[in-house]
């Protein structure tokens, strides 16, 4: 599912139905989501969404590596990488678990 189609299915969901809201301002809704975990986690903050999951950042500490077409050795620069850990409610979801 590409994000137009997640924005459609999220426009057409049921809980969503009494609100009349058009794709384009569902559209400005996702987009304003992405954006606030997105700064989130570049301040290095966690977003907690108890049952579903959790973003948060992980570091990566500075590395040797080797470039495969040369096999010249190379340094990898420390790095920080967003991750995501699904919460309980998610898994069982996912699982077939009846709620």
């Amino acid at each position: 599912m590409n994000k137009n189609e997640f924005i459609a299915a999220v426009a057409d969901s049921k809980a969503l139905a009494k609100l009349d809201l058009s794709k384009a301002n569902v559209a400005i809704i996702v987009d304003a989501v992405l954006d606030t975990v997105e700064g989130v986690l570049k301040r290095g903050e966690e977003v907690r969404l108890v049952g579903f999951g959790n973003f948060y950042v992980a570091k990566r500490a500075a590395s040797k590596g080797r470039n495969p077409r040369t096999g010249e050795a190379i340094s990898i620069k420390a790095s920080r990488l967003p991750k995501f850990r699904a919460g309980k409610q998610l898994k069982e979801t996912v699982n077939g678990a009846k709620k």
